[in-house]
């Protein structure tokens, strides 16, 4: 486990405030689930994710954020990535290198990750959008910010995603 202690919610604000970002941010009851989400977020605004942190046979590590009506296959992303083998990563890897737990993955997580451990893959259609929403680091909080500006967070924290289009394997509206 890394030494440093993992960034909170405020550190968060602080770097999207640095790098220009605008966002709105709305306090709510902890969830875990996209279902849990859906049921709660009401009327909160832009497309919403599911993420996936997950290892390889080689044990590289991967970070999949997906719009959450996507169904992930798992066989077919390691074809597309060119890996061997996906499964889900243990809470503890996910906290030692995002610095956040289960029911709270997030692409703000890679604040966390200063050595670039995790690689992510992004929706397209999540950096194609308006506005996107995650939680900040922790899930009682929902965190809305443009698809631009994800990605520019992102290209921030050193970690160019891979942008792949998942419309091609499951159609959303």
């Amino acid at each position: 486990m890394t030494d440093l202690q993992p960034k909170t919610p405020q550190h968060l604000f602080d770097a999207l405030k640095q790098i220009a970002i605008s966002h709105t941010t709305v306090t709510h009851q902890a969830v875990m689930t996209v279902e849990q989400s859906r049921a709660l977020r009401g009327d909160l605004p832009g497309r919403h994710s599911k993420n996936l942190f997950l290892k390889d046979k080689k044990g590289n590590l991967w970070l999949v954020v997906a719009d959450e009506r996507r169904t992930i296959d798992l066989k077919a992303l390691r074809q597309r990535l060119g890996v061997a083998n996906l499964s889900f990563a243990k809470a503890e890897l996910l906290l030692d290198v995002l610095g956040v737990t289960p029911g709270s993955v997030t692409p703000f997580a890679v604040i966390n990750d200063q050595s670039g451990r995790a690689t992510v893959v992004m929706d397209k259609a999540l950096l194609d959008a308006d506005q996107v929403s995650f939680h900040p680091l922790t899930n009682n909080q929902t965190t809305t910010i443009t698809g631009d500006d994800l990605g520019e967070f992102l290209r921030a924290m050193n970690h160019e995603p891979i942008v792949i289009d998942f419309s091609a394997d499951h159609q959303i509206d």
